[in-house]
């Protein structure tokens, strides 16, 4: 069974190939983090969400106390701004992720998952 994230119909990515996919796909950068996001080819009824953060975050209690802020601001907003059927990956940034203010993390993640669903202007 997958695991998920406390209180909420979200499930979290484990496997390597997920992370590489959405790396792949849609990006959007915001200030206390960089959100990526794709469409997954089943139809499964939750968003499915995963956490990254690379050295450069800092040393071990940095880049946990990073993830733990992130992870807090995905169980808040995906279970209603989140569409089915797609994984997003949140990706921390040096020493900005852990000292933003919470309430603007979790506008900023809102605003974030509005972009990559917004519809693309025809050039």
């Amino acid at each position: 069974m997958p695991r998920q994230t406390k209180g909420a119909a979200v499930e979290v990515l484990r496997k390597r190939r997920d992370f590489l996919a959405a790396a792949r796909a849609k990006r959007q950068s915001m200030p206390g983090f960089v959100l990526q996001a794709r469409r997954r080819s089943d139809a499964a009824p939750e968003p499915r969400v995963g956490f990254t953060c690379s050295k450069k975050v800092g040393n071990a209690v940095a880049r946990n106390r990073a993830k733990r802020r992130l992870r807090a601001a995905a169980r808040q907003v995906l279970p209603t701004h989140g569409r089915p059927g797609w994984d997003y990956v949140l990706i921390g940034r040096n020493t900005v992720t852990a000292s933003v203010p919470f309430a603007q993390l979790t506008e900023d993640l809102v605003k974030a998952i509005a972009r990559i669903h917004a519809p693309r202007k025809a050039t």
